[in-house]
């Protein structure tokens, strides 16, 4: 094999357990990678043959970039309980947490800040009923007197 693309093996295997055989009787396609980046050596199991070797080691990466997005979605955006039980309620209450990180990301390059999405949505739930400016949220602008306030507003109390 091509050590020089990090491809150390393409194999065509059997399982030969007692119950693994008995379940899954059809051969299996064995790849072994070295990855160039980490060093570490992957093996991965799959029954796709019509594929090249590199290519579904390339897959495999890409679906590992997924499986760390949702991690950090569960570990972040913390979905404690979900208020509907239909197939429709936990799909819509997903898309609202995909969505808050989203929007979250932009919000953290359009600004420019130098801080992880974990710390941002942080401040954002703290100030979250704060009427202040973003950019002032995050130590960015010097505070000023808040002139939101118009004349036309009663004053409960004056000082």
């Amino acid at each position: 094999m091509n050590r020089d693309t990090g491809l150390v093996c393409d194999q065509t295997i059997a399982l030969n357990g007692f119950y693994a055989a008995k379940h899954y009787p059809s051969h299996l396609r064995r790849i072994r990678y070295r990855d160039p980046e980490s060093g570490k050596t992957l093996v991965f199991l799959t029954n796709q043959f019509a594929l090249p070797a590199l290519t579904i080691c390339g897959l495999y990466r890409c679906r590992w970039q997924v499986e760390l997005f949702f991690k950090w979605i569960k570990q972040h955006l913390r979905i404690k309980r979900f208020y509907g039980t239909s197939e429709n309620a936990v799909r819509t209450q997903i898309w609202i947490a995909i969505s808050v990180y989203v929007l979250v990301a932009i919000i953290k390059k359009q600004l420019r800040l130098d801080v992880t999405l974990h710390t941002l949505l942080q401040i954002l739930s703290l100030t979250l009923f704060e009427k202040l400016p973003m950019q002032q949220a995050f130590g960015r602008v010097d505070p000023v007197e808040n002139n939101l306030i118009s004349d036309r507003q009663l004053k409960l109390f004056e000082f």
